[in-house]
């Protein structure tokens, strides 16, 4: 078995941060790359989604947080700056999807998955610089949000706009009229959660804990303890695809948000749901400890690929139920699945992760850096359990 100790998810944090430092920042146009190739090599002209640079600015951030080093926060300034200077549209607020290699706006649709990645990028940049134009550049994002997605009749959020925020059938993340998805909910709790840390604002605490009630109403399954994917206007269902990555991220991700509420029912409520989602998605594991990637209960049909950022966050989500419950079943699937990461995901010859791992233990040679291949679940899964772990050793 791999080590499971705080030092080992420390010094994996750091390969992970060192192949971002080395490889993403764009020589060429400035910023950080769209696209890098299994083998390293940079695609110049690959566009720039705002999830990746918002993925990138949080975990540079995260990095001088927990390690003080200049060096990270001067790629978390690179990023702010790419976020800022292309990103934001000037006429009609808030963030577009993509950009050019050459920071032309690309795709101009206001996905509020997008903006809530810039959210939480900007508020981890806040936490470590306490620079206020990037907390007020995150406040006017929530603002716009509150503004046009926010469902005040049924609750929740809707999932895109056009340029200008009015209504489009092209959500991107889902089909028309799948207007509410679980992936733009699940994030922009995490978006929200994090900006509540830095401005602890009663308005935006009300709409956080009330998306999290949304979400524990709605989103995840009475009855199944499992995330559904994609719903009308009213939460009507819309498919039975089992996803699931996304229900053990859900199970720690969830809690968090209920913790830095400080309520104390919601954090009761939410720590039942948290053990329950987590023996949920145990029913994906595979005898190799990795989790498969979705299952439709309608054709029978298991995706049994798997991914980085389920390795990842099933590492997490499992040590989260171990530490909830006790119970040595949940540790042991935490530990399997970092011995997982370590013998079958991490790239020990041109570094990173593989973004994919078939069933027989072949890596699929795809991006290492992409519109969604990003820094952002590793990092954060390991700087998680060093913590945790860390914690534990000093109790």
């Amino acid at each position: 078995m791999a080590q499971f100790t705080p030092e080992a998810f420390k010094k994996e944090l750091v390969n992970i941060l060192s192949y971002w430092e080395k490889y993403s920042p764009d020589t060429e146009n400035g910023g950080f790359y769209g696209r890098v190739n299994y083998d390293n090599k940079p695609d110049a002209k690959a566009a720039k989604s705002v999830v990746l640079t918002g993925r990138i600015l949080w975990t540079f951030s995260m990095a001088h947080r927990v390690f003080k080093s200049h060096k990270y926060l001067t790629l978390a300034d690179r990023a702010y700056k790419q976020l800022v200077k292309y990103f934001f549209d000037p006429e009609h607020g808030g963030v577009y999807w993509s950009i050019n290699a050459d920071g032309t706006p690309a795709d101009t649709k206001k996905q509020i998955y997008g903006n809530a990645f810039a959210i939480y990028g900007l508020t981890e940049y806040y936490r470590v610089t306490n620079f206020p134009p990037a907390l007020e550049r995150a406040k006017d994002l929530f603002a716009l949000i509150e503004k046009h997605a926010f469902d005040s009749e049924n609750g929740g959020y809707r999932e895109a706009f056009a340029e200008n925020w009015l209504a489009t059938d092209d959500y991107i993340l889902s089909k028309s009229p799948w207007i509410k998805s679980m992936n733009t909910h699940l994030h922009l709790v995490e978006a929200y959660t994090n900006l509540y840390s830095v401005w602890p604002d009663k308005h935006l605490k009300k709409q956080t804990a009330n998306m999290l009630e949304t979400i524990l109403t709605h989103i995840v399954n009475g009855e199944t303890n499992r995330m559904q994917l994609f719903f009308d206007e009213k939460w009507q269902p819309k498919d039975h695809i089992i996803s699931y990555g996304h229900d053990i991220e859900a199970s720690w991700l969830l809690l968090e948000t209920a913790e830095v509420l400080h309520k104390k029912k919601l954090i009761k409520k939410v720590k039942e749901k948290s053990i329950l989602m987590a023996e949920a998605a145990s029913t994906g594991l595979s005898k190799d400890g990795a989790l498969n990637y979705e299952y439709d209960p309608e054709t029978k049909q298991t995706k049994t690929e798997r991914s980085w950022w389920v390795a990842a966050e099933q590492m997490v989500g499992f040590y989260n139920a171990y530490q909830l419950t006790k119970q040595d079943q949940f540790k042991i699937k935490a530990e399997k699945s970092w011995d997982y990461i370590v013998k079958e995901v991490i790239d020990k010859d041109k570094g990173e992760w593989f973004g994919t791992v078939l069933e027989n233990g072949t890596p699929v040679k795809g991006d290492k850096i992409n519109f969604w291949k990003c820094p952002y679940h590793n990092a954060r899964a390991c700087a998680e359990m060093w913590k945790r772990l860390e914690r534990e050793e000093k109790s």
